[in-house]
């Protein structure tokens, strides 16, 4: 078996070719081009196994490389202290260097999705672009009325018939109005935008059966369902429901050395995107919604620690229900929700 280790960038692609015994076989520059790539893999002698690091442009290197290569991994860059921390640095160097730890299997590998499915997660994403953009329009209508001294009913502003009957009463400055548009039109290109993406994510019907099955547990949305189910994929890959809490970003980082522990702040290892959308759920469900199990959970913890803790310790709750019910592929119930930080 060879061992391939690649630096990749936006323009090139440094690859080294090693054996069993650490010996180089073969080291060459390759052009960060699908055809270039495929050309180059098809050429390396005898099996082989490949890894590189996570990177913007890893997604389509994985899917030429795992066609030629007998498996792939992919590293990651935050864990490759050999490379970051060494004196000396180079793109040939490095790319030996991970041929050298996929060699002796010390490689911290990262989970890739199936092809398809980074395509949903790239749509939702997108999604999530779309509706911060869109906050940021309607913040600028508002914002744009408030520099003016201008009166405006804000819980209305932003819907199409008020807005339009609004902006005749403005027609005496002119300027005002043009803005207001402005930002109008954008706000409502963006929307139907939105709309679109929602539409072709659920061209897919096992993700519309699993949201389905998944906005069966009290406290969890449309949205909060999909994130799950596109960012974590396969919910197999985690053995505990510890693990998936600390996969969400929900639990602080461990350093504990001679006996003595340290806890820190929530751990910035994690999944920025589940964890957000995790955190604004266990809101909604506490505050607005009332779900006596995670209101029950809220309160025992603001009682002993405050009110920040105990959104996170609901939001621990939420991930326990989610994989619970996302691996057993059932709807909620009140007696598997309660078994699942056990079970799971």
């Amino acid at each position: 078996m060879n061992y391939v280790g690649m630096d990749i960038h936006k323009r090139t692609i440094r690859a080294e070719v090693k054996d069993s015994t650490g010996r180089t076989i073969q080291r060459q520059t390759i052009r960060a081009r699908r055809e270039s790539l495929r050309e180059w893999a098809s050429g390396v002698p005898g099996p082989f196994m490949a890894t590189f690091e996570a990177t913007l442009f890893t997604g389509w290197v994985y899917d030429e490389m795992i066609r030629h290569a007998e498996k792939v991994r992919v590293a990651n860059p935050q864990l490759l202290h050999y490379i970051s921390k060494t004196k000396k640095k180079s793109d040939k160097l490095d790319a030996g260097k991970l041929a050298d730890l996929l060699r002796v299997d010390m490689i911290p590998e990262c989970y890739m999705l199936p092809e398809d499915a980074r395509m949903l997660r790239e749509l939702l994403r997108y999604r999530h672009w779309l509706i911060r953009e869109c906050t940021r329009f309607k913040n600028k209508i508002t914002g744009q009325l408030m520099t003016h001294g201008v009166e405006y009913d804000g819980s209305r502003i932003h819907r199409k018939r008020y807005f339009r009957e609004f902006a005749r009463t403005l027609e005496a400055d002119k300027r005002l109005v043009e803005m207001l548009q402005f930002s109008r039109g954008q706000l409502e290109v963006l929307s139907e935008l939105e709309r679109r993406v929602m539409r072709l994510l659920y061209t897919d019907p096992g993700l519309s059966a699993r949201v389905e099955l998944l906005t069966s547990i009290p406290g969890v949305g449309e949205i909060t369902a999909l994130t799950w189910a596109l960012e974590v994929w396969d919910p197999h890959r985690f053995s505990n429901s510890k693990k998936a809490i600390s996969f969400c970003g929900l639990c602080s980082a461990q350093r504990e050395s001679a006996g003595h522990e340290v806890r820190g702040p929530l751990s910035k290892q994690r999944n920025k995107r589940l964890q957000w959308v995790l955190v604004e759920a266990s809101k909604i469900a506490v505050h607005r919604l009332g779900v006596p199990e995670l209101v029950a959970v809220y309160e025992r913890t603001a009682a002993q620690k405050n009110k920040n803790a105990a959104t996170i310790a609901v939001a621990r709750e939420l991930v326990k229900w989610l994989l619970a019910v996302d691996k057993r592929g059932t709807p909620f119930t009140e007696s598997n929700g309660k078994g699942s930080g056990s079970t799971v």
